[in-house]
């Protein structure tokens, strides 16, 4: 993948960075400031599986403007934690890769800027904006969206359940280990589980008129309807925290489950097994629309930047392009968050269903304030799953989320 065509710039803007070149402004973090040298430098960091695809856009556009695009390959886990260490001090990248929900930290720690997409915001899928934005600006170019649905085994479950009990007896009747399959762990998974939580109308937070969270309006503890139904299905065995992501998948794969629970990330491996892989709405377990967590991942800017506007062309007329965004779901499988690239993509009937799905999802918080929620949220559903008093254990991690975010 290239990007060749230049109709994608706007000549003003492509003008204006190419004298960044001439003015010699280096990138901010790895690459060192010298304002001697003859030619600028952009630092960008990535991880493994997307620098291929960045390579090539980064040549594109260092042929187009003379700026130079430094690509360095970070560890996904460990991007939001570095980057928010390191560039306060000047150091770090001009950009990095990262996810939406860090986006809180991020502002609140002073390390990202918005990013000026201006009409160009319209050619993006509408969650994918809303995530990147944050008090009404927007702080990132997002490329992907992600969201868990429920894989079937056609072979063993030739029809969509209804609902979540539907799901349980035709899995059941299907005589496998599993009726379905969800990853837990040891210290659960609240991410996987959230959409059963909130079909029983248990969000986490309050949203504002815009949509935005409201940090202040904790939901989580209105009701202890799902907390009630996690222990019941930890006692029936549907739910074990023995089942880690890597049981569930290997055990899909294997037949053992008509059903999985889980993201577009697992579809190439279970179709690699022989699975005729159909995708269907997440069941409803209390009564209401079971709505999955949605997640954008994207690139930010950082703060400390000194080609601030290299940056933002590179991000809005490179990364930003239907070819890019393309080549970076071909890489990954999560659907692109470029709408004409999405589109592209779902003539693919998995992408479709999981976009479908996603629909019906909600953004994945990324207020500072749902760091509080995960540090007691998996635990507890974990205690209520392995046999403790669901009510009692459900009121003391929210009062414990209330008391660590009034901290």
């Amino acid at each position: 993948m290239r990007v060749k065509n230049s109709s994608l710039l706007k000549a003003g803007a492509l003008a204006a960075v190419a004298t960044l070149a001439l003015a010699g402004c280096a990138g901010g973090g790895d690459a060192a400031s010298d304002d001697s040298k003859s030619d600028a430098t952009l630092t960008v960091w990535v991880d493994a599986d997307r620098a291929p695809v960045l390579k090539d856009a980064a040549a594109d556009f260092t042929a187009e403007s003379g700026v130079k695009v430094k690509l360095v390959q970070k560890d996904f886990a460990k991007i939001q934690d570095e980057f928010i260490a390191q560039v306060p001090s000047g150091k770090g990248p001009d950009i990095t890769i990262g996810a939406h929900d860090w986006l809180g930290n991020f502002v609140t720690n002073g390390v990202a800027q918005p990013i000026e997409l201006g009409d160009k915001a319209a050619d993006f899928e509408d969650v994918a904006i809303q995530a990147m934005s944050y008090e009404g600006k927007t702080y990132g170019l997002p490329y992907a969206i992600e969201n868990i649905a429920l894989l079937r085994n056609t072979a063993l479950a030739p029809e969509a359940p209804t609902d979540y009990n539907d799901m349980v007896a035709d899995g059941t009747a299907a005589g496998t280990e599993f009726p379905f399959l969800v990853q837990v762990g040891p210290e659960s998974d609240p991410y996987h589980l959230y959409p059963f939580q909130t079909s029983f109308g248990a969000p986490v937070f309050g949203t504002n008129d815009d949509g935005s969270y409201n940090p202040e309006d904790l939901q989580i503890g209105a009701n202890t309807e799902f907390a009630t139904w996690l222990g019941e299905q930890g006692a029936a065995g549907l739910l074990n925290t023995t089942v880690t992501g890597d049981i569930a998948k290997e055990k899909f794969n294997s037949g053992a489950s008509p059903y999985f629970l889980t993201g577009p990330w697992n579809v190439g491996d279970a179709q690699e097994a022989g699975i005729d892989v159909a995708v269907d709405p997440i069941p409803s377990a209390g009564g209401e629309v079971a709505q999955p967590f949605v997640g954008v991942q994207g690139f930010f800017v950082s703060a400390k930047s000194k080609n601030t506007l290299a940056a933002n062309e590179f991000l809005t007329n490179f990364i930003g392009t239907e070819e890019v965004q393309t080549a970076l779901f071909e890489k990954g499988q999560r659907p692109p968050a470029l709408s004409a690239a999405f589109e592209k993509a779902a003539s693919d009937p998995i992408v479709a269903a999981f976009g479908e799905v996603g629909a019906n999802g909600v953004p994945q918080p990324s207020i500072p304030q749902m760091g509080k929620v995960w540090q007691f949220w998996g635990v507890t559903e974990a205690a209520i799953i392995d046999g403790g008093d669901p009510v009692s254990l459900w009121e003391k991690m929210t009062a414990d989320i209330q008391a660590a975010i009034a901290e």
